[in-house]
């Protein structure tokens, strides 16, 4: 099956990734685990977010909730006071830029996804967490990036297990498209993330990034990587978090060498850097 890289965002806006697309990661939260508060005021978060579209990122993704192993669970209610302002005020300052929320609350997605100002949801839970949230994505018909996680944050981490993660995650990936698109999203809305860190241990989670490109062949739609600062580079090279940049960004291009052209990202000046060496190298 060949792979359209195409992307369609709520409203029936195309993206193309061409040659790559970053997503740039604005954490409005006080514990998440790279830069929980330091942007978690909706003044700090909008200043952070246009920083990254200046560094070029092609995307912002507006969160929340934590989701790092451990996180406790937030109420729609809280995400929607963190994200609202922020929203609001960047379409204020920056009408035209292409916004996901990383949010499982139906309530939050709805509200949101009322305003016209958001294009993606970030689903960690595939409408597991939340199942009335299969019935907001239908309704709107958003980008949407369908992740596999085994288990939720506050406990993913503690015995993770599969007899072939690959073919697991692969089978998951089809089984969930096809209970997207048979709800009413288009195929075309949606995109993969195999979930680096969430619910899988070092030797899950690199038999993954090996396959990467196998999951965009075989099921036709474009990955998206979200691997920055993340745990694997703390378990394979002992690295702690405020020294996993450079390790990142070598796995980066790597992926991209793999045909992994949509990469979320802390780090947006860094991995336009990357991205734009590695095409270049590729011609």
């Amino acid at each position: 099956m060949g792979t359209a890289m195409q992307w369609t965002l709520y409203g029936g806006r195309v993206f193309e990734p061409v040659p790559f697309g970053i997503m740039g990661i604005v954490n409005i939260t006080p514990d998440s685990f790279y830069d929980g508060g330091a942007h978690d005021t909706a003044q700090e978060a909008q200043r952070h977010a246009a920083r990254l579209l200046r560094e070029g990122a092609d995307m912002l993704d507006l969160g929340a909730e934590s989701s790092r192993p451990g996180a406790r669970p937030v109420a729609a209610e809280t995400e929607c006071a963190r994200l609202m302002p922020v929203l609001c005020g960047l379409h204020a300052t920056h009408p035209c830029a292409l916004i996901s929320v990383d949010t499982y609350h139906a309530a939050t997605a709805a509200r949101l996804l009322a305003t016209g100002y958001v294009h993606v949801l970030n689903d960690i839970s595939a409408c597991a967490y939340e199942p009335e949230l299969l019935d907001v994505v239908a309704q709107y018909r958003p980008g949407y990036v369908l992740m596999h996680a085994q288990g939720r944050p506050d406990s993913m981490q503690r015995a993770p297990r599969y007899t072939s993660v690959v073919e697991e995650v692969l089978d998951f990936f089809a089984r969930e498209m096809h209970r997207l698109t048979a709800a009413g999203l288009p195929e075309d809305r949606i995109v993969l993330d195999p979930g680096i860190g969430f619910g899988k241990r070092l030797e899950h989670n690199m038999a993954l990034l090996r396959a990467a490109h196998v999951f965009q062949e075989r099921l036709g739609r474009p990955v998206l990587m979200g691997l920055s600062m993340k745990s694997v580079f703390g378990d394979l090279l002992g690295l702690p978090v405020e020294r996993r940049g450079q390790a990142t960004q070598i796995a980066t291009a790597m992926l991209m060498r793999d045909g992994i052209r949509l990469h979320r990202v802390h780090d947006v000046a860094a991995t336009a850097q990357t991205l734009r060496l590695t095409a270049a190298w590729q011609g």
